[in-house]
């Protein structure tokens, strides 16, 4: 909306001090043109803000222009910038609205206290796009336009028609009443109900959605940490997913759970090594994840995943024969 553009515009002045056309037009998301129209408008309404000319120009506020907010104290306003600062702020497609919200936060704050929490939120950084293994992190893009459209059902309480491509299956048009939305491990999913019967949406598989008129057949109430643990639950007893019991090295074992799709017991065994009761999605994925932790790990139960490991382990050794 064009006044909460306007209100951008001036907290990005007040933050900034001076800011050309042009750097004004990428921070808001609009055309140079629009900017101007809007300084106009601004000057038109009594905002104090003009054009300084020449190499260094460009517009800025008369000092003194602001308001202040006292109620928030300095962790308050720290957790709201370091909860800005992460990856996390694309979640839900509300990204452009939080680095807004944000904005007149730090703009609204007496003068000492905003460059204090300006500085201390700068030496925090959340969910970086790199592990110090120089492992990159995926995040699963969903079109903000789909994202919006869910989002707006989700809320509104109405029933939603989605294009999806379930893995293996032809995209096909479902309809959904949502009921909440989850974001895990920058993986953002709907849960609703179709036909009455509990369906879970990973939204990057959403290819189309369309927000019906309807009202969605949902609770007035819901618990969504509830319904998230017990579908997380139903999902890792079904299927062809594997229980292994290992005992491995602890220098490895984030190496595993990247691998695994839940940990359900742990304690150390006596000799300084783990054991850990894991689930794999198949058989086959118990194989790789195992067999590429090497010597560092050991496959106690099932027997089965024993004796394909050592298996692989004696052909292995077979092709590289006797180094005598």
């Amino acid at each position: 909306m064009r006044a909460d553009r306007l209100v951008s515009l001036v907290l990005l002045l007040r933050r900034h001090g001076r800011l050309t056309a042009d750097a004004l037009a990428r921070e808001l998301e609009v055309s140079t043109r629009t900017v101007l129209r809007d300084i106009e408008t601004l000057s038109t309404a009594g905002v104090p803000v003009y054009a300084e000319r020449g190499r260094h120009g460009g517009f800025a506020l008369l000092p003194g222009f602001r308001t202040e907010l006292t109620g928030l104290n300095h962790d308050e306003t720290l957790a709201l910038l370091a909860a800005g600062s992460g990856r996390g702020e694309q979640v839900f497609g509300l990204g452009p609205a939080l680095a807004s919200a944000l904005r007149k936060v730090v703009d609204a704050l007496p003068e000492g206290h905003r460059a204090t929490a300006d500085d201390a939120a700068r030496r925090f950084l959340v969910d970086p796009e790199t592990d110090l293994l120089s492992r990159r992190l995926v995040t699963e893009e969903v079109p903000g336009t789909t994202m919006g459209v869910v989002r707006r059902a989700v809320l509104a309480g109405h029933r939603l028609r989605i294009h999806y491509a379930a893995t293996g299956q032809e995209p096909s048009w479902r309809t959904v009443d949502p009921i909440g939305l989850v974001t895990v491990r920058d993986r953002a999913y709907l849960l609703a109900t179709r036909s009455g019967e509990d369906r879970t949406y990973r939204l990057s598989r959403v290819l189309t959605a369309e927000e019906l008129p309807e009202t969605a057949q949902r609770p007035d109430r819901v618990d969504l940490d509830r319904i998230w643990r017990e579908r997380s639950a139903r999902f890792l007893s079904g299927g062809d997913h594997l229980a292994v019991l290992v005992r491995m090295d602890p220098a490895r074992r984030e190496e595993l759970l990247d691998t695994a799709l839940a940990v359900r017991a742990e304690e150390p065994d006596a000799d300084g090594w783990l054991r850990l009761e894991v689930t794999f999605q198949d058989f086959r994925h118990a194989v790789w994840a195992l067999w590429r932790l090497g010597t560092d790990a050991e496959a106690l139960t099932p027997p089965s995943l024993r004796a394909s490991l050592r298996d692989r382990a004696a052909e292995l050794v077979s092709r590289y024969g006797d180094p005598s």
